[in-house]
């Protein structure tokens, strides 16, 4: 099964969306030493710092493992990683997140 991370942007060109008011994620899957980019996911889920919203944006991206955004609350990062998701603050350009993902190899397992 492919890695998949989820994100938060806008345009697609910066990861410039906080988690809690994302209107999309850009999905890319790993593939080999490189990501290729799948699909891009409209969020209509509520809007707020509350676990409905939170869980709501979990089921939008239950198929990927790390999601990248500009901006995520202490409490729902905690949130989220009891659910089982990495999260990551990384207000930079997307193509700039990619490799560093692959460069530090974000996405080994850490549960060794």
């Amino acid at each position: 099964m492919a890695e998949k991370i989820a994100l938060a942007s806008s345009t697609g060109i910066f990861v410039d969306e906080h988690f809690a008011q994302a209107t999309a994620f850009y999905i890319y899957s790993k593939s080999a030493d490189k990501f290729i980019f799948e699909e891009k996911r409209i969020c209509r889920c509520p809007v707020g710092h509350d676990t409905n919203a939170f869980d709501a944006i979990i089921e939008l991206l239950s198929d990927c493992e790390a999601i990248f955004v500009n901006k995520i609350g202490v409490g729902a990062a905690h949130y989220l990683i009891e659910k089982g998701k990495r999260v990551f603050d990384a207000p930079y350009p997307v193509e700039t997140v990619l490799e560093q993902v692959i460069k530090k190899d974000l996405l080994a397992d850490t549960k060794a």
